[in-house]
């Protein structure tokens, strides 16, 4: 006896949400690493750039006698004949003295990935494109408002992200680097230190990043404080 047979073309209903459904389950699985891929890249890319800080800031003390502050910002419209100005306050501020004193090549450098910033636009000519809101991702430690110098322990830290936005003394966020934040300290070493899930601030032997007291690396009389980027 002859059988016909048909050939089947195509896949049923339910072998499509079969695959769809697997493919859901495959992508669920995944998501999570992806973005924990992302946050190390991100993470990477800014202890690079807190490295050029760093550099940035040895060359500038050298030239002009400490950090960048309130005090060294008139010295280097003098000395410069810049038209960037850097009334101080914000993190902005004092890295463009950088840019000034023509140390820094490039907005680049000031970068990091967080909630308020943008991938700067490397303009700086003028005043107004100079480090401008949202270009700038880390904060800059000051002591009030004096600057740090290579004088004092070389543990402490002098630049930081990412910040919490809106910016809280002393705040991190989190989830931008998986519970991580980025540290520049005095001696041009980068490192990774935890951020607290309870209050957000991040682990510094005993403490945490901006208190004082004698067995911390500020010591009983520095008073830190942190400078702010300006958002975007």
């Amino acid at each position: 006896m002859k059988m016909n047979t048909r050939m089947r073309s195509g896949f049923t209903l339910v072998e499509l949400l079969v695959v769809i459904v697997i493919i859901a389950a495959l992508a669920g699985l995944t998501a999570p690493m992806v973005i924990k891929q992302r946050k190390k890249a991100d993470q990477t890319e800014a202890v690079s750039n807190a490295r050029q800080i760093g550099l940035a800031l040895f060359e500038f003390e050298t030239a002009y006698g400490s950090f960048p502050d309130a005090t060294t910002g008139d010295t280097v419209t003098q000395q410069t004949g810049t038209t960037l100005t850097f009334p101080g306050g914000t993190a902005n501020d004092y890295f463009r003295q950088l840019i000034a004193a023509e140390i820094a090549q490039a907005e680049s450098m000031f970068y990091a990935k967080t909630s308020f910033t943008k991938k700067p636009d490397n303009v700086y000519n003028t005043t107004a494109k100079a480090l401008g809101k949202g270009e700038v991702g880390f904060g800059y430690l000051l002591n009030t408002t004096n600057a740090f110098s290579t004088a004092g322990n070389p543990s402490r830290p002098i630049v930081a992200a990412p910040l919490a936005y809106p910016f809280a003394d002393g705040k991190f966020d989190p989830d931008m680097y998986d519970f991580k934040a980025v540290v520049l300290k005095i001696d041009n070493s980068v490192t990774s230190l935890q951020i607290r899930k309870t209050d957000s601030k991040v682990v510094l032997g005993t403490s945490d990043l901006i208190t004082p007291g004698e067995e911390t690396v500020w010591g009983k009389d520095a008073r830190p404080t942190i400078a702010n980027p300006e958002s975007k």
